[in-house]
C-alpha cells in the first residue's frame, strides 16, 4: 500500500504543474486585460508550503513506517476525490480568471456561478479537506495536523487579501452579501 500511496502523491503533484501552468497561461491573459496582482508576498510562502505538504506526506509515511488503516484511508481518500471535483468544479467556474496567485482585472464583476453561487471560496475549501485528507489516506495524523493548521494561517491571509482586492476592483460586497465564507 505504501507504493499505491506514493503514486497518489505523485498524481497529485503532478496534478499541481499542470495547474501552474494552466495559472501562468491564466496570468498572462488577465494582465493583457489590465489585472493587478496583489499578495506577491504571501504567494511564495504558500507555493513553498504546499510543495512541503507533498514531500511531508511521503516522508512520514516512509520514514515512520505508517501503516494504512483502512478504516481511515478509505473515507480519506473519498474526500481527496471529492475536493479535487470541487477545486475543478471551483476552476471551470472562474475559467480564464482562475489563478493560483491573486490577479484581478479591475471593473470585471466577481464570478458568481459554480460553486461560487453557495460558497466565497470553494477553492479554499477544497484545499482544506485535502491538507486534511491527503495525509491520512496513509495514516500520516502528524503532517495532516502540521500542515493544515499551517494552511489555516496562510489562508487567513490570502482570503483577506483576495477579498480586499476584490472588494475593490470587483464589486465583491455587492455580488456575495449573502454567500457562506
Amino acid at each position: 500500500m505504501v507504493i499505491a500511496y506514493l503514486v497518489l502523491i505523485a498524481a497529485v503533484a503532478c496534478e499541481r504543474l499542470f495547474e501552474l501552468a494552466l495559472s501562468r497561461r491564466h496570468a498572462r491573459a488577465a494582465f493583457a486585460r489590465g489585472g493587478v496582482e496583489f499578495g506577491a508576498g504571501h504567494f511564495r510562502v504558500m507555493s513553498i508550503m504546499h510543495t512541503a505538504f507533498l514531500v511531508a506526506c511521503a516522508l512520514e509515511v516512509v520514514l515512520l513506517e505508517r501503516a494504512f488503516l483502512p478504516w481511515l484511508g478509505w473515507p480519506a481518500l473519498g474526500l481527496v476525490a471529492g475536493a479535487q471535483a470541487l477545486r475543478y468544479w471551483a476552476i471551470v467556474a472562474l475559467a480564464d480568471r482562475w489563478n493560483v496567485r491573486v490577479i484581478v482585472v479591475p471593473g470585471e464583476p466577481a464570478v458568481r456561478r459554480g460553486p461560487y453561487r453557495f460558497l466565497r471560496h470553494p477553492n479554499y475549501l477544497a484545499v482544506v479537506i485535502e491538507m486534511a485528507a491527503l495525509p491520512l489516506v496513509h495514516g500520516a495524523y502528524l503532517t495532516a495536523i502540521a500542515f493544515s493548521v499551517a494552511n489555516a494561517v496562510v489562508l487567513g491571509v490570502r482570503i483577506r487579501c483576495e477579498e480586499q482586492a476584490l472588494r475593490t476592483h470587483c464589486a465583491y460586497d455587492e455580488r456575495f452579501a449573502r454567500r457562506a465564507s
